[in-house]
């Protein structure tokens, strides 16, 4: 009885690493897979979208984040990017971070941070930042272009 409870406990853990790690490579293919624009950015509940209307992003392999204001002759800005597992003991899509990171001094260096994944689409991802310390909720939606 012991070998089939102990059978079916590790089944049932491969099934979550398994669909933690579907998820987790749909989402680097949908995000290698073009250029993105920021389509909203809501942070702390103040609408900043209008400040990253001129930015494109390229997620590419290797972890390398390029972004590019349209119109700056200063960009592209270097950045880097993954796709981690906050919580190895479940396999919820919430667990999944976006993890952006961008130099400090530049406008991007905003997004730099652990965000978790709300949902995804081929053409959209949308994402949470919940702050520690009463540090407010951004949200951030990148848009295929």
């Amino acid at each position: 009885m012991k070998t089939i409870l102990l059978s079916i406990g590790l089944l049932t853990m491969a099934s979550a690493c398994s669909k933690w790690q579907n998820n987790q490579q749909q989402i680097t293919k949908i995000s290698t897979d073009g250029t993105w624009i920021i389509s909203s950015y809501i942070d702390s509940g103040n609408d900043e979208t209008n400040d990253f209307s001129t930015f494109r992003l390229n997620f590419l392999t290797g972890g390398v984040l390029n972004g590019a204001d349209l119109l700056s002759s200063s960009s592209p800005y270097a950045g880097t990017w993954s796709i981690t597992d906050s919580n190895s003991n479940d396999d919820s899509l919430d667990d999944l971070d976006f993890n952006m990171n961008f130099n400090v001094g530049n406008k991007l260096d905003d997004l730099s941070d652990d965000w978790d994944i709300i949902s995804y689409t081929d053409t959209e991802i949308k994402l949470i930042d919940v702050s520690g310390g009463g540090g407010g909720t951004d949200y951030l939606t990148l848009t295929k272009k």
